[in-house]
């Protein structure tokens, strides 16, 4: 039986990745159209990070955030809105004094990393359940830097979407869930495959991560680069959902630059629906989550 399958579309990242494809939004307009753009494509939800418009380089400013959430919501979208709050941990070790943080460290307080969801209320957001080497830097997120962040995403109604990139954050976030830091039924859990030097970007892999998951458990799953659609297909056919976008990975097939994020999402619908499943709208995006009710557009007449 075809069951609906949540596409979430990552949509710009915070990775320097605007010079390698110029498809990549940067300004709050551009990042609100492909959010849009991706929404008409099939996505039901929409991940979102900020940039500088003027560099095109990774933003904390949260007028950037409202101004994205503001434009999606009065363009009357229905989108699942998610916002990031994975910026703000990462760690630069100064390797000839290492209790100093070196310059390119960007460690923020909880409430820091969370302002913009206390002020914009979105449907759900990411909590990064991981510190790790993170490609070429530690990302750092210490059980009570998670658990204050998830406290205070709970508190205006926001649903945690806990990150994932190796088994042991799995094992991490499921010990939140079980001590109720993570509230209520259904967590929702992502996992995050392929990005160096976490859990790689295959079946087996995914497999075991759905496998440590407590009952009840909601999970999409994603790869990078080269390794995207084949997670589509592989998080479909175990019962996931899937991510797709900018964010992840460039292209459209080797060598061949993706023109935007709706090219990308629809290679996804055809994965899907070709495994003979359907593509979720956001409102059975919403109704699978346990979130029915708060749909973008409703919450910009607020």
């Amino acid at each position: 039986m075809a069951r609906p399958v949540i596409i979430s579309c990552a949509v710009t990242g915070g990775a320097d990745t605007k010079g390698m494809n110029p498809a990549v939004p940067a300004t709050p307009e551009e990042i609100a159209n492909e959010v849009l753009a991706a929404n008409a494509a099939g996505a039901a939800v929409a991940h979102i990070h900020v940039r500088n418009p003027e560099t095109g380089k990774a933003s904390m400013d949260p007028v950037y955030y409202g101004e994205v959430v503001n434009r999606v919501r009065d363009a009357g979208c229905e989108v699942v809105i998610n916002l990031t709050t994975g910026p703000g941990a990462r760690l630069d070790v100064n390797t000839e004094n290492p209790v100093q943080p070196g310059p390119g460290s960007v460690m923020k307080t909880a409430e820091e990393r969370v302002i913009h969801v206390l002020e914009n209320k979105p449907d759900i957001c990411s909590l990064d359940v991981a510190t790790m080497n993170f490609g070429d830097r530690p990302m750092v997120n210490s059980p009570e830097m998670i658990a204050e962040m998830a406290k205070l995403i709970q508190s205006v109604g926001v649903k945690p979407e806990l990150e994932v990139f190796d088994v042991g954050h799995v094992r991490l976030a499921n010990s939140l869930v079980e001590k109720g830091v993570i509230a209520g039924p259904n967590p929702l859990y992502q996992l995050c495959l392929g990005i160096p030097w976490g859990a790689p970007a295959d079946a087996e892999t995914m497999t075991l991560m759905r496998n440590m998951l407590p009952d009840g458990a909601l999970w999409a799953s994603f790869g990078i680069s080269r390794f995207e659609f084949p997670m589509v297909a592989a998080a479909t056919v175990l019962g996931g959902h899937a991510r797709v976008g900018l964010e992840d990975n460039l292209y459209i097939a080797r060598g061949e630059l993706a023109s935007g994020n709706a090219q990308l999402v629809e290679r996804a619908v055809q994965i899907i629906e070709l495994l003979g499943d359907t593509v979720a709208t956001p409102a059975e995006a919403r109704e699978i989550f346990g979130i029915a009710g708060s749909g973008s557009a409703s919450k910009a007449a607020e």
